[in-house]
């Protein structure tokens, strides 16, 4: 029994003799770990790259995240932009609405803009009172394109009166390769590259009627796609205008990443904006009853490869099996093009509008609960739905990786769809089912999204920052092409 108790308290004073080793021992550990070992890499190097500047061209992620200053650049750049087209009135597509957008933005900062663009086909050319805008102005060719020599003159003409462009811009292949190849200060946006498009020849020829001859666009296309990866490295930037772009552009198209910029769409904030009251008078004026529980809503141009067959028969099929869908809806369709005539066809729950001007959109998408682009088009980033986010209205459109990647992130703001008729059904359906309470949580949840990376100002600041970079001297290793990010940098990144 006392040899037990002498083993006890032998065992205790081991563990005592341990315990206290341990405690001196950490203290050190403690000191080396702040100062040198894995707690300092984890923690306070994590910290330390918190508060570094951020290297603008090899930033991966859409530069509308990043926060530029609102006050003007103490540089004033001398900027050449050619656009095959300038918008017209209603009829201008996404390319033309960008230039315009971006560089009456521009040069509303101050900046000197020369525009080299066609003249229009049966309109007079727009006029703008903004002293530092310059227009050169050619015949297209019988392509509508630009006349690449005689563009190229006078572009010569130009950069070599008073100083010498900072930077020249082109919307897709408004200047070709041939002649951008040795220009260093450019940066081309794209629209939209062959390689997106073959998601959109998959649809088509799986939405193929048996009587309808089949296509061979895949084929074309791919060999499109290898042509692109050729020429592309011509050009010295490449903005792409969705994140899933981006990633084609370094992953498919091999462009390094430091020449590869993602700056997401921008569209007028002061011009699309929530405002009930012009809503409520829109309705009005089209003849909506009030007694109709939701308003739909689709706009553009109402053609085959925006998706409209496929929204027609869904439609069609609705109103005929779904007696409440029937007596609940309205659809507005804003736009021109052939699909118009057969809309009509469906009868009163479709109000075809015609094609409308900015500040009627915006009345339009006011006047309705929820916007629908059932788009075929795997390109770019529709400036429609963009639109109607910031009207504060939720989104619903085909499940293409531009979009899902960049616009409709989660079902707080929207819904997607594959581009089958029982797939769009079932979220027409779904939307009915909702309600509209339910909507409006989801157009407030789209806004506030959109005032954060959609607006006008946010692409413009990044653009503007963009050209500062690439038109300042190199060796200047602290100037525009770095970017001092917020506290909180990294964790707003990690919810992207």
């Amino acid at each position: 029994m006392a040899k037990d108790q002498v083993t006890i308290f032998s065992f205790r004073r081991l563990c005592f003799t341990i315990f206290l080793l341990s405690a001196f021992s950490f203290i050190p550990f403690i000191y080396w770990c702040h100062g040198y070992g894995p707690c300092y890499s984890l923690y306070q190097k994590m910290e330390k790259k918190q508060n570094q500047p951020i290297h603008l061209l090899t930033f991966p992620y859409a530069w509308n995240h990043l926060s530029f200053t609102p006050n003007q650049p103490s540089k004033v750049l001398k900027i050449a932009l050619f656009v095959k087209k300038w918008p017209q009135r209603s009829h201008a597509g996404g390319l033309e609405r960008h230039a315009l957008t971006l560089h009456l933005g521009l040069a509303k900062r101050g900046h000197e803009l020369h525009i080299f663009t066609t003249y229009p086909s049966n309109s007079s050319f727009p006029r703008y009172p903004i002293a530092n805008l310059h227009f050169h102005l050619s015949k297209p060719t019988d392509g509508g394109y630009l006349e690449q020599a005689l563009v190229w003159k006078q572009f010569q003409t130009q950069n070599s009166t008073g100083r010498p462009f900072d930077v020249v811009h082109t919307e897709s292949v408004g200047l070709l390769h041939t002649r951008s190849r040795n220009i260093t200060n450019l940066a081309v946006s794209w629209h939209g590259i062959a390689y997106e498009t073959i998601h959109s020849d998959i649809i088509q020829e799986l939405l193929r009627r048996p009587e309808e001859p089949q296509a061979y666009a895949l084929t074309e296309r791919a060999l499109r796609v290898v042509k692109e990866v050729r020429f592309f490295p011509a050009y010295a930037h490449h903005v792409a205008t969705s994140d899933h772009a981006g990633d084609i552009l370094k992953r498919i198209y091999m462009i390094p990443e430091d020449r590869v910029h993602i700056i997401l769409n921008g569209v007028d904030e002061e011009t699309f904006k929530p405002d009930i009251a012009r809503g409520k008078e829109f309705k009005r004026k089209f003849g909506v009853l009030q007694s109709r529980t939701l308003v739909l809503g689709m706009a553009g141009r109402l053609v085959k490869d925006k998706g409209h067959p496929l929204m027609f028969e869904a439609l069609k099929q609705l109103l005929i099996e779904n007696d409440t869908f029937r007596g609940s809806i309205v659809v507005l369709v804003a736009g021109d093009g052939p699909w118009g005539a057969r809309y009509r066809e469906l009868g009163a729950n479709i109000i075809v509008l015609g094609p409308l001007e900015q500040a009627q959109l915006a009345d339009f998408y006011n006047a309705i609960d929820i916007f629908m682009n059932p788009t075929l088009r795997a390109q770019g980033l529709d400036h429609t739905l963009l639109e109607a986010i910031l009207c504060g209205k939720p989104v619903m459109a085909t499940r293409l990786a531009s979009i899902t990647r960049s616009v409709i992130v989660d079902t707080e703001m929207g819904y997607t769809f594959s581009p089958t008729i029982a797939s769009l059904k079932k979220i027409l359906c779904k939307v009915l089912d909702d309600g509209k309470e339910a909507l409006q949580r989801k157009g407030q949840a789209a806004r506030q999204r959109g005032l954060r990376l959609f607006t006008a100002t946010k692409m413009v600041a990044a653009y503007e920052r963009l050209f500062l970079c690439i038109s300042e001297d190199k060796n200047n290793a602290d100037g525009y092409c770095h970017h001092q990010a917020p506290l909180n940098y990294h964790s707003r990144l990690s919810q992207i």
